[in-house]
C-alpha cells in the first residue's frame, strides 16, 4: 500500500520502519523530524515504574512492548541500558508512596526486589539519605535521540519531507496520523497536551542505574546514558498553554529533588533545559487504529510511554493495515463514537 505518515517522532518513524519492512510504500511528512516530545524524552522503558491503579490495560501493553525492545534496538543498532531501575523514597511519606507502587505491581504480577537503605546504596552508591525502595530489574532505558537518528537513517531522507498536509492525497491509499500532542481536525479534541520540563546534566559522578524517586513528596527521575556522562532529570507535568519554554519553578523543583536523591549532582553542569508537550488522552491509553474518516488511522496519545510503546504501536498499525485487526483497548473509535452521539 501507499501510506502517508504525518509526524516523524519516535512513533511515526517506528510505524514507517515497520511498514517499509513489510514492503509498503511509505512517505513521512514532518517539517522538523524528531523535534517534539521524542527530543525531550528521557527514554525510560519502564512498565513497572509507570504502573498505577486502574491502568491495568496500559500496564499489560507496556509489558508487551518491552518484550519487543531487544529485537527493535538490535535492528536499529542502539544500546539499551539494562541495569534496571531503582524505586526510591527519601522520607517516611515517600516510602509509603513506594509501597503503594509495589502494591500495584503485586496486583499486576510484576516482580521486584524490596530494598532497605543499605541495599539501595549497594546498588547505587551515589544515593543520598533515603528511607527505602525497590529494584525493578526489568525496567530499562534508551536514548530516544539515538533511536530517532537510527530510524531516520533506516527510513531514508528520500522518504521524509515537509510536503504541505493535503498535497499528494490522490497518490495515497491510507494516512497514519502520528503528530504527537497536536492532532489535526477533526481529531484535535482527542488529545490533551501535558507540558513537561526536562534537564540534561553533565556529571563526573557516575550514576549506574535509572532512579525513580519521591523526594519529600516530589516525583523525580534520574536517567543515566550508557555511553556518556549525561544524566537526564525529569519531569514536571502541567496542563498549561503558552510557548514551549521551561519555567523557573519547574526547573528548580527538578534540580532540588534530584540533588536530594543523588547529592553528587551538585557538581554537575547544566547542559540543556527542554520543555515539550506529551500527548495525553482522557483515559491515558493511546489511540491506535481506524477512525470515522475512511483511510485515516491514528497512532497517537502515548502520553508518558511514547518511547516504550513505539515498537508495539508500529506493529499494531501495520497489522491493522494488513488484516484489519484492532486492539480494542486502543481503538480511537471509543471516543469518536461518543462525539458523534
Amino acid at each position: 500500500m501507499r501510506v502517508r505518515i504525518l509526524g516523524a517522532g519516535i512513533v511515526g518513524l517506528s510505524v514507517a520502519d515497520e511498514l517499509i519492512r513489510r514492503g509498503h510504500d511509505v512517505m513521512v511528512i514532518d517539517p522538523a523530524p524528531g523535534s517534539g516530545a521524542s527530543y525531550a524524552a528521557a527514554g525510560m522503558l519502564s512498565p513497572a515504574g509507570e504502573a498505577w491503579y486502574g491502568e491495568e490495560s496500559l500496564t499489560r501493553l507496556c509489558l508487551s512492548s518491552l518484550e519487543l525492545w531487544p529485537g527493535f534496538a538490535s535492528r536499529l543498532g542502539v544500546p539499551v541500558h539494562t541495569r534496571g531501575t531503582l524505586l526510591v523514597g527519601v522520607d517516611a511519606g515517600d516510602v509509603q508512596q513506594v509501597e503503594r507502587q509495589l502494591a500495584v505491581l503485586d496486583l499486576a504480577g510484576v516482580s521486584y526486589e524490596r530494598l532497605g537503605r543499605r541495599d539501595l546504596l549497594g546498588h547505587e552508591p551515589g544515593l543520598g539519605r533515603v528511607g527505602g525502595g525497590a529494584l525493578l530489574a526489568d525496567d530499562h532505558s534508551v536514548d530516544p535521540r539515538a533511536v530517532v537518528a537510527a530510524l531516520l537513517a533506516r527510513v531514508g531522507d528520500a522518504r521524509v519531507g515537509d510536503t504541505r498536509v493535503g498535497e499528494g492525497d490522490e497518490a495515497t491509499d491510507l494516512t497514519v496520523i502520528a503528530t504527537g500532542a497536536r492532532l489535526p481536525a477533526p481529531f484535535s479534541s482527542l488529545i490533551r497536551p501535558v507540558r513537561g520540563d526536562v534537564v540534561r546534566l553533565r556529571t563526573p559522578e557516575r550514576v549506574e542505574r535509572t532512579v525513580r524517586a519521591w523526594a519529600h513528596g516530589e516525583q523525580v527521575y534520574v536517567v543515566p546514558r550508557t555511553d556518556s556522562d549525561e544524566v537526564v532529570i525529569g519531569a514536571t507535568s502541567e496542563e498549561r498553554d503558552g510557548p514551549l519554554l521551561p519555567t523557573v519553578e519547574g526547573v528548580w523543583r527538578l534540580l532540588d529533588s534530584a540533588r536530594r536523591v543523588v547529592p553528587g549532582l551538585d557538581r554537575a553542569s547544566v547542559a540543556e533545559v527542554t520543555s515539550r508537550d506529551r500527548p495525553g488522552t482522557a483515559d491515558n491509553l493511546p489511540l491506535v487504529g481506524p477512525t470515522q474518516e475512511p483511510g485515516v488511522v491514528l497512532a497517537a496519545g502515548a502520553y508518558r510511554n511514547g518511547v516504550l510503546l513505539a515498537p508495539l504501536i508500529a506493529r499494531l498499525v501495520a497489522d491493522h493495515i494488513e488484516t484489519g485487526a484492532v486492539e480494542s483497548a486502543l481503538d480511537p473509535r471509543r471516543f469518536l463514537m461518543k462525539e458523534d452521539g
